[in-house]
């Protein structure tokens, strides 16, 4: 049985670093697929359809203060930290606006109902999607594990740019530094070469 005493906002010592195994190579430069994905302020979004330039982090699922992990959590490389890795985008959040981000998104496969929970608990700034159909993440190939009768992504961030996976940081390790590892790659695309 999970431990049932832990801090979300806080990631243990000694947690796996995941590898990078090949699984999210063939994503840079592909176009989104036109497919809706409820969004935990009730509206509905095609990430094929969105003009300008997005961010999107990818996280396998938020835990709940006082809630069991998963079997096993803590021992799967880069399954722990999707609180931190939401509040660092939430944090970073007017600095990517700065950096010409106009939308982000949080991107799970839990339920819209599960994920606004964790929208209004950190007060994130940005919607969260739902790809609890794993529409998505069959029509993309995402990389995934199970556990506990789970289907999870892998954690990621995307900058898309009209559509188009323009970056694609994978894997993601340590979580709460995704979104200034995402910053200092639009930071350097803005240096003159």
């Amino acid at each position: 049985m999970a431990e049932i005493a832990h801090n979300p906002l806080v990631l243990p010592d000694g947690l796996p670093v995941p590898q990078d195994d090949g699984a999210a190579r063939h994503l840079t430069g592909v176009a989104l697929p036109d497919i809706v994905l409820s969004a935990t302020d009730a509206t509905a979004v095609n990430l094929s359809k969105l003009k300008g330039r997005s961010v999107v982090y990818v996280y396998p699922r938020t835990g709940r203060p006082g809630q069991a992990l998963p079997t096993g959590w803590d021992g799967i490389p880069g399954a722990r930290g999707c609180t931190p890795q939401s509040c660092s985008f939430r944090d970073h959040f007017a600095e990517l606006k700065n950096f010409g981000v106009e939308r982000i998104f949080g991107l799970s496969t839990q339920d819209t109902a599960y994920q606004r929970e964790v929208v209004e608990r950190l007060h994130l700034p940005f919607p969260i999607l739902s790809d609890a159909s794993l529409l998505l993440t069959r029509a993309m190939t995402l990389p995934t594990f199970e556990v506990d009768g789970m289907t999870l992504m892998k954690r990621m961030a995307w900058v898309i740019d009209g559509g188009v996976l323009t970056r694609v940081f994978y894997p993601v390790f340590p979580p709460d530094r995704s979104a200034g590892d995402v910053i200092a790659w639009l930071q350097a695309q803005r240096r003159p070469a």
